[in-house]
């Protein structure tokens, strides 16, 4: 499989220009795919949003295993910072940010007030492609304003809404590490969908996407598919034959990439947080 390395001109715009917006932000909305959480934080992200509070939130979660995210997020909650589990597609799920948002802002929120001034809190939401940004916009504003879609790149500049009383959020296009020299995290990504298919979707990614599946879930992937565990034997199962009379692997693999991406095999987290990677 060729190397992924992912970053078109439209995400080195973007970090670009979150340079500048995120000095004028009180606070960091960072949206991480629960499903891998680690490979979802971005090297450059940090850097920029080293001097601000960050409010993690972990998008998707209603796909995830719950019970190994939980010895991840202990990392994500520090003066500075807290987090939320959420599931963006839920209606009236993201209320509790608002309120996570001003308990963020509580230092400028009483300086301000001590002057008799009720101040406005900006916010701005970042995160790699595809983790759900928009959609959390959208039901923060409680209707559909930033352009949302199952895929990454749908989001190409950033977007600024009102959320409630006196705090403002900007969407901004999803971005990824300029150089993904860990292919390891790479692969990660394209698994959970945040880099085009088109670009990296073949055969041996699949084969890859069962691996890892199998190495932390021994014996899922054979109990959905009915004893199958490789892309010939799944395609066997659901009967996908190719035009020269052969099973189609290539539809396997697709099948296989929908079944993980939308939970039909499970709630899972698809990398190892024990291990390095």
């Amino acid at each position: 499989m060729m190397k992924i390395n992912w970053f078109p001109g439209h995400m080195k715009k973007a970090l670009d220009e979150l340079k500048k917006e995120i000095e004028k932000v009180d606070v960091v909305i960072y949206v991480l795919d629960a499903r891998a959480p680690k490979s979802s934080i971005n090297p450059e992200i940090d850097k920029l949003a080293e001097s601000r509070p960050i409010l993690f939130v972990l998008n998707k979660v209603d796909l995830s295993d719950i019970e190994k995210l939980e010895k991840f997020v202990p990392i994500l909650k520090s003066e500075r910072s807290d987090f939320i589990y959420l599931n963006s597609t839920e209606s009236g799920a993201g209320s509790i940010i608002n309120s996570k948002i001003r308990l963020l802002c509580k230092n400028k929120i009483k300086k301000h007030e001590e002057k008799g001034i009720k101040p406005t809190l900006r916010a701005i939401v970042v995160g790699i492609p595809n983790c759900g940004k928009s959609t959390l916009v959208n039901n923060l504003c409680k209707k559909a304003k930033a352009v949302t879609g199952n895929k990454p790149g749908v989001t190409k500049s950033q977007q600024w809404f009102s959320i409630g009383s006196n705090i403002e959020i900007c969407d901004t296009p999803g971005t990824l590490y300029p150089n993904l020299e860990n292919q390891e995290i790479a692969k990660t990504l394209a698994f959970i969908g945040s880099i085009k298919d088109e670009v990296v979707f073949d055969i041996e990614l699949a084969n890859q996407l069962l691996e890892r599946i199998e190495k932390i879930y021994p014996g899922i992937i054979s109990r959905h598919y009915k004893g199958a565990s490789t892309l010939e034997e799944i395609a066997r199962v659901r009967a996908f034959l190719s035009q020269g009379g052969g099973f189609d692997e290539e539809r396997a693999a697709r099948a296989l990439f929908n079944d993980f991406r939308t939970g039909k095999l499970g709630q899972l987290l698809i990398e190892d947080l024990d291990e390095k990677l």
